[in-house]
């Protein structure tokens, strides 16, 4: 932990550990206008340890704000309609399980009605009481776990990360300049419900649009991914210890909070981009939370790819015709890896990003500003996880990678907190799971973990 002390010393935390994956297909600084969607829907499924309890019917008329479900175990988490409407559909999967909420929108963005309140004047809890009833709390998430916050957490610190260093990364600068005054009113409501907010830039980002945020305190980062990942700044700045909580918001959600607390209305509006190496035209698409992709995938045409919801290392896969997740800046586009590779990596290649310089292409990294296509295919089967000393260059964390990843597929409950389970999330692992030699399902074994852990400490 003294290496990390040593470098918050310097105004910049230089990241070394990591990997920058050069994708093509980066999203232009163009955005089109709103998209006229007319299918919505909210999903459990984007959540995690939620067990939804259905509070509407088809056919049932909605606004925007109107509660959907509520969370059997957490009655702060109320999941409302992103827009008004009705109610076209509740989907169900095994064992009647509800799967999504589908809600037609009328496309009069109508929002319940409601007081505002004078954010000089009210308490913590007259703000967390609103932020309940209008939704905006599953905004929030809890680490450890990943959650819904629950009555009685009480976070150390909310920390916002405006910038990302993903593969096909968002400008946020650019997606937030229209909603500027919403973000700084919501990291105001933050200051007041926690006490203290932490935002993470870029060190490009000094001077810049959110670099003037106020009740905030900037730390600027620089290095590969995962230095813009929520996780490596806990890291360097204020790490979890057992017993500690922390909450993390995303930055556009930030702006939809505030919104709603200088307006009075829900309005869950935000900026996604389409990108990826199938993408003809890469753009930004100002739409609301939750809204059919249908559109988006008709631009794509008919080509055998996949739709990722989020980033292509840590994000869901959607069908053509899904739905936006709760808390996605964009949707990435890839061709399929259903093919046959002809000698596979016997075969010199040029073309083929390789950490492992596998391939020749390895030897000369992202030099002359070089950009690949990522397809979806494993490139091998999957195998005993190999000790191969990949996973500590790509994690900056302090932490042993392999033997946590190991302790969470045993279920070793102990040897997980002894490891640091509570200071990750799988996409903290992501850039492992994606360099492995053995293909072994990391983020879903480091889930499984943080799963166990919580259901054991409940």
């Amino acid at each position: 932990m003294c290496a990390f002390m040593g470098k918050m010393k310097s105004n910049t935390i230089k990241i070394r550990r990591g990997l920058d994956i050069a994708v093509k297909g980066i999203a232009r600084r163009e955005t089109s206008s709103m998209f006229d969607e007319r299918m919505y829907a909210v999903k459990p499924t984007d959540y995690v340890g939620v067990v939804p309890r259905l509070l509407v019917a088809e056919g049932d008329s909605v606004l925007a704000g109107t509660p959907l479900m509520e969370d059997k175990n957490n009655p702060l988490a109320k999941f409302v309609s992103p827009v008004s409407g009705t109610v076209k559909a509740v989907v169900r999967g095994e064992r009647r399980a509800i799967q999504a909420v589908v809600v037609e929108s009328d496309g009069e963005m109508r929002s319940v009605a409601c007081t505002q309140l004078d954010l000089s004047n009210c308490t913590a809890d007259e703000l967390k009481s609103r932020m309940v009833e209008t939704g905006l709390w599953t905004l929030l998430l809890q680490r450890p776990y990943g959650i819904v916050p629950r009555e009685g957490s009480a976070p150390k610190a909310v920390f916002v990360s405006g910038f990302d260093s993903s593969p096909l990364p968002i400008d946020m600068d650019y997606i937030l300049e229209k909603s500027i005054a919403d973000f700084q009113t919501g990291v105001d409501v933050l200051q007041r419900l926690a006490g203290m907010v932490y935002l993470s830039l870029h060190s490009s980002q000094k001077g810049g649009l959110l670099d003037a945020v106020r009740n905030a305190q900037i730390h600027y980062f620089e290095g590969p991914h995962p230095a813009g990942l929520t996780g490596t700044h806990i890291a360097y700045i204020d790490p979890i210890n057992k017993g500690e909580t922390v909450w993390t918001v995303n930055a556009q959600d930030v702006a939809v909070i505030g919104r709603y607390f200088r307006t009075g209305k829900y309005c869950p509006e935000r900026v996604v981009a389409l990108c990826g190496p199938e993408v003809a035209n890469p753009r930004y698409y100002r739409m609301f939370a939750g809204a059919s992709i249908a559109q988006l995938a008709a631009m794509v045409g008919d080509k055998n790819v996949r739709f990722v919801c989020g980033d292509i290392l840590s994000g869901t896969s959607i069908a053509p015709d899904g739905f936006l997740s709760c808390r996605a800046n964009k949707v990435c586009v890839l061709p399929e890896g259903d093919y046959y590779d002809f000698m596979g990596w016997l075969r010199p290649n040029f073309k083929k990003l390789s950490f492992s310089r596998t391939f020749i292409s390895g030897l000369f990294g992202n030099k002359g500003n070089v950009f690949y296509t990522i397809d979806t295919g494993m490139h091998g089967s999957r195998r005993p996880l190999f000790v191969t000393g990949e996973f500590e260059k790509l994690v900056p964390l302090d932490i042993y990678p392999l033997q946590l990843i190991k302790a969470c597929v045993v279920g070793d409950v102990e040897r997980m907190e002894e490891l640091g389970i509570y200071e990750v999330e799988p996409e903290d692992l992501a850039l492992c799971e994606f360099a492995d030699t053995s293909k072994t399902e990391i983020q879903a074994a480091i889930r499984a973990g943080l799963e166990k852990v919580r259901m054991e400490n409940c």
